[in-house]
């Protein structure tokens, strides 16, 4: 039986992460990215399929765990009839080598532990071969990967696993390191644990100690920057939606994705969290690592990219893993990275405006790049497209992808007007008229004062919550307050927004999924535009509960089984958080400017 998604924490290196269960299982690692195979995948089948688990050999009496303050250092302490001890998680986020570390401190009495080592690469498929090397270490090799254990616990191999039984008592720490490396190079050096951990605190408490966030929402949105940094693959900037692929976002159904890549539909949400977070050197290099991404013909640009910027992210199916509670297939790779999606270019443009409001020193092949992207968008505007939602159905005129076509002129004309740079800005202002004026009049539904999902749609999609915050329409307009009212009517689900109802818009799957976290995030902040501050801080406190025991969210919430759904943790659904966070913020201070916001634009 797979344990909840909430029920698992994560500890990563800036490289990459691993998912830890509150049973002291490691049930998800791939190594050395996250975007590699994994070598412990038991989080999509069984523990024949890879995992590491440190458990009390006698059932404990209580788990508790926390991350320790400010950091990305998990601490889960077993109790048992015996004693208390201390299981604490860790991965080096610096210096040579990636490694796991798993450091066992007795607290009281003394308390018998067990633990289970099954590593299997290539997503559960590769049994490595083991040899113990003069130091006593254990080393696996399958193809080109290699990991090394080294611990001063007696090891015993038994059924293509290796497990020991130790105990500890108070003062009492003891050491397991899990090391990778290319099998073609020599072993991965030993580290100290010890000094490993205290390192790897620094790290974490300088790197927080930069934050600018104050109460009432201090501690959730801590965390979730936090969760943003361990999701941030350092060498490039790039930042992965999650850090998992094929969690359901319906148990048993088949809507199950590889999110291990860097979405251009996330860029400005992320790159406003990190700069009112005053994080402007990740903000930069999330936006530099945008235009590296982006560049090339405007004709080729993805909604996705892989952690250093990659193209081609080929899906294919892992046919031998049963998925996360029977939910198949298993989808590796994301075959959305080849659609027609039209909002992307107006997320991105609003990237770099935000960027340049903010203070990010812009480049001159930067802004020549933008202004490809915005002829190449006054060719395109008028097609259909697979929409923000990544549609397997026939394309579309999606209202919300019109909407970023606008956006993506809006924002041009705004770069010369406002900072000088050089443009056609007459010509811009005629067709970004023009977008409006057709939005205005196909995707609007006047009868039921909304806005339609698509053209031809008779159903609303939460990308339309959004309207009034990227300045297609004022916030006071009769028709964004009419939209509102429409989504509340038709997409909210026990007081949390789905995206679109899956049994009425067609789009190539099965219905049923969960609520949305971010749409939900989304709503609260429409409220606060609309001056309904208390329901919105109603919402936000709602949302915040659904966060598991040490603060991470899922993509979606099941309502009916009042369980997370989906891919875990989920960057949208934290960046979602943060910026609502700040908006409540304002709205409580309004003399208080965010940074890098220039307001909402009005509309022509």
């Amino acid at each position: 039986m797979s344990a909840p998604i909430e029920s698992y924490a994560f500890v990563g290196d800036c490289r990459t992460a691993a998912l830890v269960g509150s049973s002291g299982s490691i049930d998800w690692l791939c190594w050395p990215r996250f975007d590699s195979d994994a070598c412990f995948a038991a989080l999509l089948g069984t523990p024949a399929n890879g995992r590491w688990l440190i458990h009390p050999s006698d059932e404990p009496v209580a788990v508790s765990r926390r991350y320790r303050k400010d950091t990305l250092i998990l601490e889960t302490t077993f109790s048992t009839e015996t004693g208390k001890a201390t299981l604490i998680d860790f991965m080096v986020p610096h210096g040579e080598g990636s490694h796991l570390v798993r450091l066992l401190r007795g607290d009281e009495g003394e308390v018998t532990l067990s633990m289970e080592l099954v590593l299997r690469f290539g997503y559960g498929a590769s049994v490595p071969w083991v040899t113990r090397g003069k130091d006593g270490a254990l080393r696996a090799v399958a193809g080109p990967d290699m990991t090394v254990l080294r611990t001063p616990v007696a090891l015993r191999g038994e059924d293509f696993s290796t497990s020991a039984v130790f105990s500890v008592t108070p003062a009492a720490v003891v050491p397991f390191v899990l090391s990778y490396g290319p099998s073609h190079l020599p072993e991965p050096p030993a580290i100290d644990a010890i000094r490993a951990l205290d390192s790897c605190e620094s790290f974490w408490r300088d790197w927080s100690a930069r934050a600018t966030v104050v109460p009432p929402y201090d501690r959730p949105v801590m965390r979730s920057l936090i969760t943003l940094k361990g999701l941030t693959y350092a060498p490039s900037g790039g930042i992965v939606a999650a850090p998992t692929a094929s969690l359901p976002e319906k148990i048993g159904g088949a809507r199950n994705w590889d999110y291990r890549y860097c979405w251009i539909r996330d860029s400005t949400f992320t790159l406003l969290a990190l700069m009112d977070a005053g994080f402007y050197e990740e903000a930069a290099a999330w936006r530099d690592w945008l235009l590296r991404a982006a560049a090339g013909a405007p004709a080729n640009m993805q909604i996705m990219y892989g952690l250093m910027g990659e193209r081609r992210l080929t899906e294919w199916e892992a046919d031998w893993l049963p998925g996360y509670l029977d939910s198949r297939p298993v989808r590796i790779g994301n075959a959305a990275h080849r659609q027609f999606q039209l909002d992307v270019y107006g997320e991105l443009m609003d990237s770099f405006d935000q960027a340049r409001a903010g203070g990010l020193a812009a480049t001159e092949s930067g802004w020549a790049l933008q202004v490809e992207l915005v002829r190449h968008v006054t060719r395109k505007w008028r097609e259909p497209d697979y929409g923000i939602w990544e549609m397997r159905g026939p394309p579309r005129h999606f209202t919300f992808s019109k909407v970023m076509a606008w956006v993506t002129l809006d924002r041009a004309i705004r770069a010369v007007e406002r900072h000088g740079l050089p443009g056609d800005v007459a010509e811009w202002r005629r067709i970004r008229t023009a977008i409006h004026d057709e939005v205005c009049l196909r995707g609007f539904d006047a009868r039921a004062n909304t806005f339609r999902a698509a053209y031809d749609s008779t159903t609303v999609d939460a990308s339309l919550l959004l309207l009034a915050q990227v300045g297609f329409l004022d916030g006071t307009d009769p028709r964004f307050v009419g939209t509102v009212s429409a989504v509340e009517r038709e997409l909210l689900v026990d007081g949390f927004v789905m995206r679109y109802d899956t049994g009425r818009e067609p789009d190539g799957l099965q219905p049923g999924e969960g609520a949305f976290l971010a749409c939900s995030f989304w709503l609260a902040d429409a409220y606060i535009t609309l001056g309904r501050r208390a329901e919105a801080q109603a919402l936000f406190e709602r949302l915040l509960a659904l966060a598991n025991d040490v603060g991470l969210l899922a993509e979606e919430f099941d309502v009916v089984r009042r369980r997370q759904v989906g891919n875990f943790p989920q960057a949208f659904s934290h960046v979602a958080l943060i910026n609502t966070a700040f908006n409540l913020s304002q709205a409580a201070h309004p003399s208080e400017q965010r940074a890098g916001k220039e307001g909402v634009t009005r509309a022509p």
